[in-house]
């Protein structure tokens, strides 16, 4: 009976937990998108300036929504080239062979990509190392 009590007490934490994951998840998904739709104006706003003052516009800082999205597309599409290459890798390892290794920003978006990988059933983790479902 502790067994039973115990295994419940387990999967009610693993519920809440990925409860809680998938909340923020969804949390990032709308700062992303309100994130692209800033960049459009400021890009507007640019090209606005650009076209009265009649110079080049300026090079753009941030990435627009649109270049974004297909970066995002093409990270997860060559995270899931370089697990399917690699056999079983460790995040680590797939980190280093993708050259983002210390880049905070590459490390999160490859991390974001093997979650929904995962998620998505096209990729499997097993003992720490991920490879191809």
């Amino acid at each position: 009976m502790a067994d039973e009590t115990f295994a419940t007490y387990i999967q009610r934490e693993r519920d809440r937990l990925h409860a809680e994951r998938e909340a923020i998840f969804t949390q990032q998904q709308e700062l992303e998108t309100k994130l692209a739709e800033i960049n459009r104006e400021m890009q507007a706003i640019d090209a606005y300036e650009s076209a009265k003052s009649g110079k080049a516009a300026p090079p753009q800082q941030a990435s627009g929504g649109g270049r974004r999205r297909q970066a995002r597309g093409s990270r997860r599409e060559a995270l899931l080239q370089v697990v399917r290459n690699g056999g079983s890798l460790s995040r680590g390892e797939i980190l280093e062979r993708m050259g983002l290794k210390g880049d905070k920003s590459g490390e999160m978006s490859v991390s974001n990509a093997l979650t929904a990988l995962t998620k998505g059933n096209q990729v499997r983790r097993e003992d720490g190392k991920y490879r191809a479902a």
